[in-house]
């Protein structure tokens, strides 16, 4: 039997509500409701430090098969273990759509291969994204898909997105959507709004993510369906998720750290580390999606983690890719531009990271109770560090924190008992 002992750290569990300074026992990959006889294999000194459950991103885009020149799920899988993360969800617009059973099995076998973090892959909606037929749902989901998305592309048919929900709802699975309408976003660039026009660059409208926010809310509600609202950015959408909630529709939704701490105003220098779909907005749409982060509106915080290469985010903007990576920023953003500032308590902070998108994926993660699949984040939450991208496990380096000094992060990701990350 291998034991380890992480040693008088602050035990926080959102989903136990546990909040104690003590030690965690770990025994053959799980967690110990006691101490095991004998010495420990190994044991971590965690006095000072933060013990949670292992942090799950569940937006996450790993670009492997076909594009691995942008990122492998190594990589993708370093990126997590090196920002605390030891579950991600993947999207399935890599290279080649993930719309089969064997793609999301060949993603289930690389991930393994790695052992850096536990990989859910998610499944496309419509066969290659294109939005006009059904994947095979059914097949995806036997195979091991925890979900299903055509993220990158809206589903503009709405005869389309009522048969997903339909269809995933006999296997119990979430449809996370892409809301856009996307006759009203053609070559734009940032958000519509003053600093749009001023810059003279196409705006992308709010309304276009709240009316197919609504939509899709609508048809969940008709459906008896689970739809999960992706990168919610504008306070318009926040609204449309709160009206829903409160009808009792099966909705619930995400935000990103750029969503939660830029502004369009970024974008007065052009900087394509700022161009991202959907787009940062006006502060109002930040301060609106902060709170609705607080009080729970928005279940959880995810990264939107999507890797370019250095050659396509360097075109001009209009040119470029939208898409920045988030993967190993995520959780110093959060502890810093909301928890320490005051906008968030660290125990919602925690749980959308941890409890909230295990719940929705329907994973056995998330949690530190006895028993549990031993994935443990420890984190110094004193730690100062520089975002610096040349430093960075993933092969994406556009980051719109480049430079910035943050106050948090992982000093240890620990993957069924084993420790696949330790900060030098």
């Amino acid at each position: 039997m291998t034991t380890l002992l992480i040693q008088g750290g602050r035990i926080l569990d959102p989903a136990s509500k546990r909040d104690e300074t003590g030690d965690l026992f770990v025994a053959d990959g799980r967690i110990s409701r006691a101490r095991p006889k004998g010495k420990p294999d190994r044991t971590i000194d965690a006095k000072g430090r933060w013990v949670v459950p292992g942090l799950i991103d569940m937006h996450v885009h790993l670009r492997e098969p076909g594009r691995e020149d942008k990122e492998t799920i190594a990589s993708g899988c370093a990126a997590a273990a090196a920002g605390g993360f030891t579950s991600v969800a993947s999207m399935a617009n890599a290279g080649q759509t993930i719309d089969t059973a064997t793609a999301v099995v060949y993603v289930k076998a690389r991930a393994a291969e790695t052992g850096l973090a536990n990989v859910f892959p998610m499944g496309a909606v419509t066969k290659g994204l294109g939005g006009r037929e059904l994947a095979e749902l059914g097949t995806m989901a036997e195979a091991g898909a925890v979900a299903f998305s055509d993220d990158g592309q809206p589903i503009m048919d709405s005869e389309i997105m009522r048969r997903a929900l339909e269809y995933a709802a006999r296997w119990d699975r979430t449809i996370v959507s892409h809301c856009e309408d996307a006759t009203l976003t053609r070559d734009s660039v940032m958000h519509e709004g003053r600093v749009s026009v001023e810059l003279g660059l196409r705006g992308w409208p709010s309304a276009a993510e709240a009316s197919m926010a609504a939509r899709d809310g609508m048809l969940a509600r008709m459906t008896g369906g689970r739809v999960h609202i992706a990168h919610v950015s504008a306070r318009e959408t926040v609204e449309v998720v709160r009206l829903m909630k409160s009808m009792g529709v099966r909705l619930t939704a995400e935000a990103a750290p750029h969503h939660l701490a830029c502004t369009d105003e970024s974008l007065r220098t052009y900087d394509s580390r700022f161009k991202m779909n959907p787009p940062l907005r006006a502060r109002e749409d930040v301060d609106a999606i902060v709170a609705a982060l607080a009080d729970g509106t928005i279940d959880v915080i995810a990264s939107d983690h999507a890797p370019h290469t250095t050659d396509e985010k360097e075109r001009e903007l209009a040119a470029c890719p939208n898409g920045v990576v988030g993967l190993e920023t995520t959780l110093g953003v959060v502890l810093t531009d909301l928890v320490a500032a005051g906008r968030v308590p660290l125990m919602r902070a925690l749980e959308a990271m941890t409890a909230a998108p295990a719940r929705i994926l329907g994973i056995d993660r998330g949690t530190l109770a006895a028993g549990a699949t031993a994935d443990v984040t420890i984190i110094d939450p004193k730690l100062r560090w520089t975002v610096e991208p040349s430093d960075f496990h993933t092969r994406g380096r556009a980051t719109p924190f480049a430079g910035r000094e943050l106050v948090g992060a992982s000093t240890a990701t620990i993957v069924g008992g084993r420790v696949v990350f330790e900060r030098a």
